[in-house]
């Protein structure tokens, strides 16, 4: 992968408490406090390397909450999950402080449990009062550092944030297909995340993980309803149109990065999936 000049502040998982536990719990208010000290503007575009579960309080405003040029609502007494590696942008850091309730974040691999990311979901009747008893245990227990051993605290809290996580997936509408954890899909999604930029070709994905070129496209149509080619293709524009709006790098500098042999290989590439040239793209994007 080329090297290329970032205007998208990486941000690493880094608890307040200076103990290995594996998730951590901020409010609003605190979250900006964090920003200032870590000198990051939460209103800039960020890719932090862990899970974000936001909630919003009930009695509030909605939360205006982008993730990768997408704009989400999030409704008083409403839920957004959204996975490492994508691109936030949070409100201005204004509303951030006025806002009331709960981001819960934590590493990769801390829980398995799923459920839908990037839509906001909010329970009602019993599904969320249910989801709010999961939330209060889970707070309860993260609050009590120390009356347990830290093995048993880790254990606890990662048992109570898969029930939250459990509760949220039950209580919005159910999913078009069950992902297999470690299924052909979950291990293609995890490869083409690591090496989009270093092969374009589905057939180095299935060699690399043991399945052939068909068993990656029939588990890709069966979780996404598109092929393995065009899942991978999406990967290579996204994050091209991140580079493009989030950075000054030339369309050139883009390619290398992505991995094309030449600019005009990216260009037909991204004209091909968007209709446009990536600098119109870049200037349409930016209101230019």
């Amino acid at each position: 992968m080329g090297k290329i000049g970032q205007h998208i502040t990486e941000v690493a998982y880094r608890p307040w408490l200076s103990v290995p536990i594996g998730m951590d719990v901020v409010g609003f208010a605190e979250l900006c406090e964090r920003g200032r000290r870590r000198e990051i503007d939460l209103s800039e575009p960020q890719r932090p390397d862990f899970h974000h579960l936001i909630h919003v309080e009930a009695g509030g405003d909605p939360l205006r909450h982008t993730v990768d040029f997408t704009t989400h609502l999030i409704p008083p007494d409403g839920w957004l999950w959204v996975r490492p590696g994508r691109v936030h942008q949070f409100a201005a850091e204004e509303v951030l402080e006025r806002t009331r309730g709960t981001i819960v974040i934590w590493r990769p691999g801390f829980v398995t449990a799923d459920m839908p990311d990037e839509e906001p979901l909010s329970p009602t009747g019993s599904d969320r009062e249910l989801v709010r008893m999961a939330l209060d245990h889970l707070l309860a227990e993260y609050g009590h550092l120390g009356t347990l051993s830290l093995q048993a605290h880790n254990t606890t809290l990662r048992m109570l944030l898969s029930v939250l996580l459990v509760r949220l997936a039950n209580a919005g509408p159910p999913p078009a297909t069950e992902i297999p954890p470690d299924g052909p899909f979950d291990r293609f999604r995890t490869a083409v995340e690591h090496d989009f930029a270093s092969t374009h070709r589905v057939a180095d994905y299935a060699a690399a993980l043991g399945y052939s070129t068909r068993t990656l496209t029939r588990a890709t149509l069966a979780a996404t309803g598109t092929t393995a080619k065009a899942y991978l293709d999406a990967r290579i524009v996204l994050e091209a149109k991140r580079l493009l709006v989030h950075t000054d790098a030339s369309a050139a500098d883009v390619a290398r990065h992505l991995g094309f042999p030449g600019p005009g290989d990216f260009t037909k590439f991204f004209r091909k999936h968007d209709g446009r040239t990536p600098l119109t793209f870049r200037a349409e994007a930016r209101g230019q």
